[in-house]
């Protein structure tokens, strides 16, 4: 809840109109972090009510008085940041933030970790590293023939009064590796490691990141490291058919350079950035799903890359509604599917405390909706046994409890004309062991099958 106050004749109502004054100048700030803002009352007040959705990240806010970037409005994860950390690391970088074309920062969150910057400025400097593209440079050198242009004065005088008559001196474009570019790889590269190693001992995304710094400091290990000049940067900037990872690459040197981090980290100003959790939570449950699958001696298809998506075909054609089915995750072996969909919501959690009978209607009614969904996924599978398995985040303090009272992972077995569908609710551990995660979906998957067992 905020509120700004008010002054004047009539201080309610001129606080009333700023809370309206900051919603309307930052609708585009609250939709990018998926944040919904309305004007409320208590105590006969005004206030603005921001209630917030699945995305954590920071954005920039125009003041309604000022009309300047005055505030920052930045959105924690419902678990801690080393959870967050863990559960990066665990999934492989497959999801990082990424940062918003907003204004940068006026006020410092210091809450954000470096390494949330870090994720994003190694994803951008391996991209372009991968992208790069040679270009022709002029070099000189001494040749066995003429290339280029001869310098016939100098071969005079030091090639053929010397006698050594295959000593060209010539000068001539070649094409070779753009070494300022790389020297300013190596020099953030060697930036982010300094950064990286003050965290690497409270920070298993820390060491990760450590890691991969090192990596790609190899890949430049042959060109001194080198900060970019201003007319280095400009240049850059102004250079013709510039391809958007080169762009997003040397704009991710440019933070190290001017040492800005994501919501202030550094002294200076911070960035505007988001992370989708559902996009995270879904990318721990591939990797996981993904170990599971070589256990099991399955073949693996991810959502995220388009492998499981399956087209709706409505008669007449182009009428209807949903267009497509896909799951994030579908394993599959001879006689077995296995149906994995990851739901970022807070129902494993709530339905252990407080029952399925306690808990609210919203919460029944959209858990009974992921359910069917998961079922439909399900129905497109031909195979003899079919489990479709629902995971959903518990905190990990929680989690030993669900052990305990045998709730980790619930199962029922849907029987109907022959075909047999094994549905699981599991309960996914967010505490970055990716081992131990795998093999809890792994038991949960074979106890479906055992128990379920077609009569």
């Amino acid at each position: 809840m905020v509120w700004l106050g008010g002054d004047g004749a009539d201080p309610l109502r001129n606080a009333e109109r700023r809370a309206e004054g900051l919603i309307e100048a930052n609708l585009g700030a609250f939709r990018a972090l998926d944040v919904r803002a309305d004007l409320t009352r208590r105590r006969g007040e005004p206030f603005v009510r921001i209630e917030t959705g699945t995305t954590v990240g920071a954005v920039p806010l125009l003041s309604p008085i000022s009309g300047r970037l005055d505030y920052g409005l930045c959105v924690r994860p419902r678990f801690d940041w080393d959870a967050v950390g863990l559960i990066l690391a665990a999934a492989g970088m497959r999801c990082i933030p990424a940062l918003l074309p907003f204004p940068a920062l006026p006020q410092s969150e210091r809450t954000v970790p470096p390494w949330v910057l870090a994720s994003v400025v190694l994803a951008r400097v391996e991209s372009l590293l991968d992208s790069q593209r040679r270009r022709f440079r002029w070099c000189s050198a001494d040749l066995p023939a003429p290339r280029g242009t001869v310098r016939w004065d100098q071969y005079v005088q030091s090639g053929l009064a010397a006698g050594n008559p295959l000593a060209v001196p010539c000068t001539f474009p070649d094409l070779d590796d753009d070494e300022r570019l790389l020297s300013a790889i190596r020099w953030v590269l060697i930036r982010q490691r300094g950064a990286l190693l003050a965290q690497r001992g409270a920070s298993i995304i820390a060491q990760r990141l450590l890691n991969d710094c090192e990596r790609l400091l190899v890949r430049v290990s042959g060109v001194p490291p080198m900060a970019p000049s201003r007319s280095t940067r400009a240049a850059w900037d102004s250079e013709p058919m510039r391809s958007k990872l080169f762009r997003e690459g040397v704009e991710a040197i440019g933070w190290t350079v001017d040492e800005r981090g994501l919501a202030g980290l550094s002294d200076t100003t911070g960035l505007a950035w988001r992370l989708p959790m559902e996009q995270l939570f879904e990318a721990v449950v591939e990797a996981a799903s993904e170990r599971c699958a070589r256990r099991i001696g399955a073949q693996v298809r991810v959502g995220r890359t388009e492998q499981t998506r399956m087209t709706l075909r409505w008669s007449p054609p182009g009428s209807g509604s949903l267009r497509s089915l896909a799951p994030d995750v579908l394993m599959r072996r001879e006689g077995l599917a296995v149906v994995v969909d990851a739901k970022y919501k807070p129902h494993a959690e709530l339905i252990a405390r407080q029952g399925w009978d306690s808990v609210s209607a919203s919460v029944r009614e959209s858990h009974r909706a992921d359910i069917h969904q998961v079922l439909a996924y399900s129905s497109t599978e031909g195979a003899a046994r079919v489990v479709a398995c629902l995971a959903y985040p518990v905190h990990p303090s929680l989690f030993p409890s669900l052990i305990d009272r045998g709730r980790a992972a619930m199962r029922t077995t849907i029987r109907h004309e022959g075909r047999c569908v094994d549905l699981v609710l599991l309960a996914f551990p967010l505490n970055g062991d990716l081992e131990f995660a795998s093999k809890h979906l792994e038991v949960a998957v074979c106890e479906a099958i055992a128990n379920g067992s077609p009569e």
